[in-house]
C-alpha cells in the first residue's frame, strides 16, 4: 500500500514552499486568470500588452520598423565580418548570427518593413491588406506581447508550477494526446489569451528539454489555440456572433478531434521523440514512485525546481533575455514571411486554385454556396482573418458559420502562428506546416459541417 503522507516535508524548508507558491501564483494569474477588460474576457499579460501598445501608439510603428531593419543590417554585418565581441556571449552570438536561410528572411523582412513604413515601391507590398496589416496591426501587438510575456515567463516556468500541473494532468494528456501533462498549460494560456503566448511557452520548454522534438511540434501545431476574444472577432465579421456559444462549442469539438488524430499522422508521427540535444526521454519519466500520489509527487518536483532558483536576479535576467530574443529574433521573420504570404493571397489566384478541389468536397456535404466557400479554405494558411473577409459576402448563414469555425480550427496561419513557429526552435518547416494545415482542414471540416447541419 502506498504511503500517502507527504514526504517532501522532511526534505524541504518552508522557504522552499513559499518560493514555489508565491511566484507560481503570480505566473498563474498573469498567464491564465480569465478577467473582464473592456467587456472582453482576457488574461492579465494581454492587458499589459494592450496598455503598452496604447502608450506607445504614436511611436510604435517607428520602433518596430527600426528593430526589424536594424536586425537585417546587423545580422548581415555579423555574418560577414564575424566581430570577436560576439564570441564572448553565446546569447548574442545566436541572436545576431542566424543560419543562411534565416539571414535571408531577416533581410527580406527588413526591406519589406522599410518599403511599407515609407511606402516605397509597389503598392502591393505596403497596402493595408499586406505589409501594412503586418507592420501596423500585427507586429505592434506581438511586440507588446513579447515584452511582457518574455519577461514574465519565468514566473510560469522556473518555480515549479508546470512540474506540479504536469504530474497531475499526465493521466489525461498522455492517453489522449501522448503529451506531458504540462502541455495543458500551453493550451489554456492560448485559449484564454493569445496563440502566440502558447508558441512562446512551447518553444521555451523545448529549449529547456521539457518537450521532445515530437512533443514540441505537436503542442505548437495543435494546442496554440486561437483566443476566445479573436474567435468573437471572426464570428462578428461573418455575422454569426448571435450563435457564438454553438460556434465556439463546435470549434472546441473539432479542435479536440484534430488534436487526437493529426499527431498520429505524418509529418508529426514521424518526428523524433528526442530532446533538443538528441537525448531520449526516460521510459519511466511519467511514473509516480512508490510512496507518492499524483499530488505529493508533483509538489515534490515543484519544490525541487523552486529550490534550484539561486536568486531572483538570475530569474529577471533570464526574463530579459527571453524578451530580447523574441522581439529582435522573431519580429523580422514575422514581417518577412507574413507579408509574402499576404501578397500571394491578395494578388494571385494561388490559394483559390489550391482551394478549388474542396468545392466538390463541400458539395458532397450539401453546403450551400460551395464554390465561394471553397475559395476561403486554403487562403487561411496566409492569414486567419482573410477567410472571414471573403466569407462575409456569402448569403447562407450556415456557410458563414462553417467558414468562421473552420478558420479558427485551422490554427496555422503564416502571418502570425506559422511565422512564429518557423522563427522559434520548434522543429517544423514550412512544408510540414502546410501539410498539417491541410490535415487539420480535412479532419475538422466534416465535424464542423455535421454540427452546422444539426443547428441549421
Amino acid at each position: 500500500m502506498k504511503n500517502n503522507n507527504l514526504p517532501y516535508k522532511s526534505l524541504f524548508k518552508s522557504k522552499d514552499f513559499w518560493t514555489f507558491l508565491i511566484p507560481s501564483f503570480i505566473g498563474l494569474f498573469i498567464f491564465m486568470a480569465p478577467v473582464q477588460y473592456h467587456g472582453e474576457v482576457t488574461i492579465p499579460v494581454a492587458i499589459l500588452a494592450k496598455n503598452l501598445k496604447y502608450l506607445l501608439e504614436n511611436y510604435i510603428n517607428e520602433i518596430v520598423t527600426f528593430i526589424i531593419s536594424f536586425m537585417a543590417v546587423s545580422s548581415l554585418i555579423a555574418t560577414i565580418f564575424k566581430p570577436k565581441f560576439l564570441n564572448k556571449s553565446p546569447f548574442f552570438k545566436n541572436l545576431f548570427n542566424p543560419s543562411a536561410l534565416w539571414l535571408v528572411v531577416r533581410i527580406i523582412g527588413g526591406a519589406l518593413a522599410i518599403m511599407t513604413f515609407y511606402k516605397i515601391g509597389p503598392v502591393e507590398v505596403s497596402s493595408d491588406n499586406t505589409g501594412g496589416l503586418v507592420l501596423k496591426d500585427l507586429i505592434p501587438t506581438l511586440f507588446s506581447v513579447f515584452i511582457f510575456a518574455g519577461f514574465l515567463l519565468p514566473f510560469l516556468l522556473d518555480f515549479g508550477l508546470l512540474e506540479l500541473f504536469g504530474t497531475l494532468l499526465s493521466k489525461v494528456m498522455r492517453p489522449l494526446f501522448n503529451l506531458p501533462g504540462r502541455s495543458a498549460i500551453d493550451c489554456i494560456a492560448s485559449w484564454l489569451g493569445d496563440g502566440s503566448v502558447g508558441v512562446l511557452l512551447t518553444s521555451k520548454q523545448y529549449e529547456e528539454k521539457f518537450y521532445t522534438q515530437k512533443e514540441a511540434a505537436i503542442v505548437g501545431t495543435t494546442f496554440s489555440a486561437v483566443s476566445i476574444t479573436f474567435s468573437l472577432v471572426i464570428a462578428s465579421q461573418l455575422k454569426v456572433e448571435h450563435l457564438f456559444f454553438p460556434f465556439y462549442a463546435t470549434v472546441c469539438l473539432a479542435g479536440l478531434v484534430a488534436a487526437i488524430i493529426v499527431p498520429r499522422l505524418p509529418p508529426l508521427s514521424y518526428k523524433k521523440d528526442l530532446f533538443i540535444d538528441g537525448s531520449a526521454r526516460k521510459k519511466d519519466a511519467d511514473l509516480i514512485p512508490e510512496g507518492y500520489n499524483s499530488f505529493s509527487y508533483g509538489l515534490n518536483l515543484a519544490l525541487i525546481k523552486a529550490k534550484s532558483v539561486t536568486s531572483f536576479k538570475s530569474v529577471f535576467k533570464e526574463g530579459a533575455k527571453n524578451a530580447i530574443d523574441m522581439v529582435f529574433g522573431i519580429l523580422p521573420i514575422v514581417m518577412g514571411i507574413g507579408t509574402i504570404a499576404l501578397i500571394i493571397a491578395e494578388h494571385t489566384s494561388f490559394f483559390s486554385v489550391l482551394g478549388y478541389p474542396f468545392k466538390h468536397f463541400l458539395e458532397l456535404m450539401n453546403l450551400p454556396e460551395a464554390e465561394m466557400a471553397s475559395e476561403t479554405i486554403i487562403v487561411g494558411f496566409a492569414d486567419m482573418f482573410i477567410p472571414a473577409v471573403m466569407g462575409a459576402l456569402i448569403q447562407s448563414e450556415m456557410t458563414r458559420f462553417v467558414i468562421a469555425a473552420m478558420s479558427v480550427t485551422q490554427l496555422i496561419y503564416m502571418s502570425e502562428i506559422g511565422a512564429l513557429m518557423l522563427g522559434s526552435k520548434i522543429p517544423v518547416n514550412i512544408f510540414e506546416l502546410f501539410l498539417i494545415f491541410l490535415l487539420r482542414t480535412l479532419i475538422t471540416l466534416p465535424v464542423i459541417i455535421g454540427v452546422a447541419h444539426i443547428i441549421f
